[in-house]
């Protein structure tokens, strides 16, 4: 009777005037306002976790979220609140009648379904709207360098003090615009100037600072991205020329700003890097330092302040606060003191020797005194007898054969040390052993890196992603690689050879860095050979690389070619049964079917490099472990059932990796992988992947259990 009565007084509105029937319509359209509603609600839901996922993964990445953004994510969530509890007051309304209830109340319902279409409704679409209007979620700062933020590791020496305030001075001298430290490697130049920096920032006297390590092999590009990358520049211009002068025109927009070039071996042409300074740019001041004062006159140092050890007080107290005050100990004291007087003041032995016997029994000090005494096998340029035996005697202190092969192979990869890339060579050369699970080796490298660090023979990097070597330690550790391991270290050298085969037939280990290289020899006899590494000079440059180049390398466990220009890999390479790492980074490829032949290889790495295809012969690697595909900007296609046959992959990286995936159905004929391959690894623990489309992630995909992922 009352829905009667309802329907004849809307039949009436009709004929009445247009707002009258406006009106009554929301009387009319009561129930699909309200569904209506709903399903915008849901719609702004989806929208909503959406981009809380993409915030969530920013922030991950350390990116900052636009404040549009957070202020989005604080209105949806009000506004879904306020429209449930509209519709919970809606359901409760409905079921308030009128007439004895033989009628709905028109007014109530009027209200309710005027307001659900023309505020709650209309604020949703709103912001959904708006949603679609975001360019981006996220942003990226620059974050200040780790060691700009603690004092960790420096000490207020008062022989140091002297030589801070001058070196302060000289920075705000206005007639001053290069300052140098000059002093014997591990004297403690970097400590000091990196003091300096600290102060000058807290002082306001700089708006920013940048460090730069130069070491022996000098890289312009290098320290031109290190530079740049600090101020949010991206040099993407391939010629040394006009890298350096971007950035000398972005250099030039910062009103003062502080460069540090540290470890300096030879003159560093700043014009070739691209830094402005004197006349150019008075807001521009340079830090450098260096063992030899000439390199900084050549330099243009206008005022050098030298470094000298510590004295006896002072390296007493270092001595003490490494090595703990236990050593004050009444059967100790004696031959601590001796040890620490054999030091002779150079902090670097101080603070490796005094870790290394920390902790250490009354005979095992005394026995180390003895071997301090003996004079040293090997004298570097610049670095004392005495730092050498030190380094050496820390060496022989490591626990264990597979701490002392782990620092061995630290020495090998450079002063700044990327620890994925170390973590590829570990399992490469199995010193991570009996290690089930890619995470739980993993963890064994930051065991490892934790103590060879309480050994202070491994420092922190400039992020959390790095570490780096002091070059002193380095250079020792390189000594007795090449004397104990038969290990074959080539640096930024034009003109070189290769060892002669007695040697090579010896050798562990070559690294070749920075090198003139423009064949591969043939025949080469390297029958202990686990580890090959060629970065070669000449970026991208055309090698020769005969057939046969791997023929006599059969124990090669760990092979890195970098930033060359392999068309074809040579055909030898299937030789190499047992090869775990292969590292091809940064290199231009084209065929590399052969790759499929390595049965055995757990470790694949295309980092950087050109490649346009993985063929389906990659799908034979049924052993492999970790595929890492990032930054391959030109990989498009990957064959299908490639990822699928590789049933034991349990790391895959392809960050910026637009690959175009296939979203069609399984029985369609395909020349593409489809993202639900990824559903066939069973021991999948990381992923991380670029997503054009969300359609073609395949059912599931997110109740997946991964430790680690990111969908871009």
């Amino acid at each position: 009777m009352a829905e009667m009565i309802f329907s004849l007084v809307l039949e009436v509105v009709k004929c009445l005037a247009p707002p009258t029937e406006r009106r009554v319509g929301y009387l009319r359209d009561y129930n699909a306002n309200f569904e209506n509603l709903r399903a915008e609600i849901e719609k702004l839901k989806e929208e909503s976790t959406s981009i809380q996922r993409r915030v969530s993964e920013a922030e991950r990445n350390g990116e900052n979220i636009e404040e549009k953004v957070e202020r989005w994510v604080v209105s949806v969530k009000k506004i879904i609140d306020e429209a449930a509890k509209f519709i919970q007051d809606e359901e409760t309304a409905t079921n308030k009648r009128c007439l004895k209830g033989l009628c709905p109340n028109f007014k109530t319902r009027y209200q309710l379904s005027k307001k659900a279409e023309t505020e709650v409704k209309a604020a949703i679409v709103e912001l959904r709207e708006e949603a679609g209007r975001f360019d981006r979620i996220s942003y990226r700062t620059i974050p200040e360098e780790i060691w700009l933020k603690s004092r960790k590791g420096y000490e207020a020496f008062e022989s140091r003090l002297c030589a801070l305030k001058s070196v302060q001075n000289a920075l705000t001298d206005v007639n001053v615009s290069i300052v140098g430290v000059y002093g014997m490697g591990g004297i403690g130049k970097t400590t000091l100037v990196k003091e300096v920096a600290r102060q000058a920032r807290e002082d306001k006297l700089f708006d920013l600072v940048v460090f730069s390590e130069v070491s022996q092999t000098l890289d312009i590009k290098k320290i031109q991205q290190e530079i740049a990358e600090k101020l949010g520049l991206v040099l993407e211009e391939e010629t040394g020329s006009r890298r350096a002068s971007r950035l000398y025109e972005r250099l030039k927009k910062e009103e003062k700003i502080l460069i540090i070039l540290d470890n300096i071996w030879k003159c560093v042409d700043l014009e070739a890097v691209g830094i402005p300074f004197g006349d150019d740019h008075k807001g521009c001041k340079l830090l450098l330092t260096a063992r030899d004062r000439n390199v900084l006159f050549r330099m243009g140092s206008q005022k050098n302040f030298s470094i000298d050890i510590l004295n006896e007080e002072e390296a007493w107290r270092l001595f003490k606060l490494m090595a703990d005050d236990h050593v004050e100990n009444r059967e100790l004291q004696s031959t601590a003191t001796e040890v620490a007087q054999a030091c002779k003041g150079l902090p670097i032995a101080l603070t490796t020797i005094a870790r290394a016997l920390r902790n250490k029994s009354v005979p095992e000090w005394k026995s180390a005194l003895q071997e301090l005494r003996m004079p040293s096998e090997v004298n570097f340029e610049g670095v004392p007898a005495e730092a050498y035996s030190t380094i050496e005697l820390s060496f022989k202190n490591l626990k264990g054969e597979q701490l002392k092969k782990f620092f061995m192979l630290c020495s090998l990869l450079g002063n700044s040390i990327c620890t994925s890339y170390l973590f590829q060579c570990c399992m490469g050369l199995g010193i991570l052993q009996k290690a089930n699970k890619l995470e739980d080796a993993r963890n064994k490298l930051y065991a490892l890196v934790h103590e060879l660090r309480d050994s202070c023979l491994l420092l922190e990097g400039d992020s959390n992603q790095q570490l780096s070597m002091h070059d002193v330690i380095r250079d020792v550790a390189i000594s007795i690689a090449c004397r104990d391991q038969h290990a074959v270290l080539v640096r930024n050298e034009d003109v070189w050879e290769w060892p002669d085969d007695i040697a090579l037939k010896e050798c562990y280990a070559i690294s070749l860095r920075g090198c003139s290289i423009h064949e591969l020899p043939e025949g080469l006899e390297c029958l202990r050979l686990e580890f090959l590494h060629i970065n070669p000079k000449d970026s991208f440059f055309e090698i020769n690389n005969p057939c046969n180049f791997f023929t006599g390398m059969r124990k090669l466990r760990v092979v890195d070619f970098t930033r060359m220009q392999l068309l074809l890999l040579p055909s030898s390479i299937d030789l190499l049964v047992n090869l775990q790492t292969l590292c091809l980074v940064e290199c231009m490829l084209d065929d590399i079917a052969i790759i499929g032949k390595l049965k055995n290889l757990e470790i694949l790495s295309f980092w950087g490099s050109v490649i346009v295809m993985l063929p389906e012969e990659l799908g034979h690697l049924t052993k492999l472990r970790q595929l890492d595909l990032s930054n391959c900007f030109k990989l498009k296609v990957i064959a299908p059932n490639v990822i699928s046959r590789l049933v034991r992959l349990e790391e895959l990286y392809m960050s910026n990796c637009f690959v175009e995936w296939d979203d069609e159905g399984p029985n369609s004929e395909r020349i593409n992988a489809r993202l639900d391959e990824l559903m066939h690894l069973p021991r999948l623990t990381t992923l991380e992947v670029h997503v054009k489309n969300d359609n073609v992630l395949p059912e599931g995909f997110f109740a997946r259990k991964l430790e680690r992922f990111k969908i871009s």
